[in-house]
């Protein structure tokens, strides 16, 4: 299944929850999209709630089923909660660390800045978005024109958006780097990760 390019507002109003950040939207029409949606009823079983909240993660980091599923078997073997150890996995991606950066306005744009060759890791060029970050590792916009030019407009575009603690930025210098792992308090999930391993489970 390939990546979801449709309109964001639908599917936050699908799950009822606003994946892609704040909505005036979704106030307005806080119901499922589609003609039975405002008169909608159905009860899910347990089994659809855990998909439904797979599916909240897979559209909030933008990555494929394939993706979110190996995400979940590392965590599965990795010491700690495996819920809060996928999630860190899932944060520390290369996409999701150049949005924390504020170096992309959003994580699509992440992704795509990453898979163009905009970025480099430690001085050297890495242009897959799932590429894993370390704490410590350097992260740093390639200088170029074309890639500042990027950088500038996703800091302009993102200054609303606090850089998290857990993650340290030069504006000047366009480097940042990964300070720690976050917590999942930190994180602050846009679903209930907990239902996602019990779905795995299954």
């Amino acid at each position: 299944m390939a990546r979801y390019t449709g309109p964001k507002q639908r599917i936050s109003r699908r799950f009822g929850t606003p994946i892609y950040g704040p909505s005036k939207y979704l106030e307005r029409k806080a119901y499922p999209p589609g003609t039975h949606g405002p008169r909608s009823r159905r009860k899910h079983s347990e089994y659809a709630l855990g998909l439904m909240e797979k599916q909240k993660f897979r559209y909030y980091y933008g990555v494929l089923e394939k993706q979110f599923r190996a995400a979940y078997d590392k965590a599965k073997k990795s010491p700690g909660v495996t819920g809060e150890v996928m999630l860190q996995i899932l944060e520390t991606r290369l996409d999701s660390m150049i949005y924390h950066l504020g170096f992309a306005n959003t994580r699509r744009a992440a992704r795509q800045m990453v898979g163009h060759g905009h970025i480099r890791v430690n001085g050297r060029r890495v242009d897959v978005p799932s590429y894993q970050v370390k704490v410590g590792e350097e992260i740093e916009v390639k200088d170029t024109t074309v890639s500042r030019q990027l950088a500038t407009r996703g800091i302009e575009s993102s200054t609303s958006r606090p850089i998290p603690e857990w993650v340290t930025r030069n504006k000047e210098s366009y480097k940042g780097s990964l300070v720690r792992v976050p917590t999942l308090a930190e994180i602050q999930p846009v679903a209930n990760e907990q239902a996602v391993i019990e779905f795995y489970s299954r």
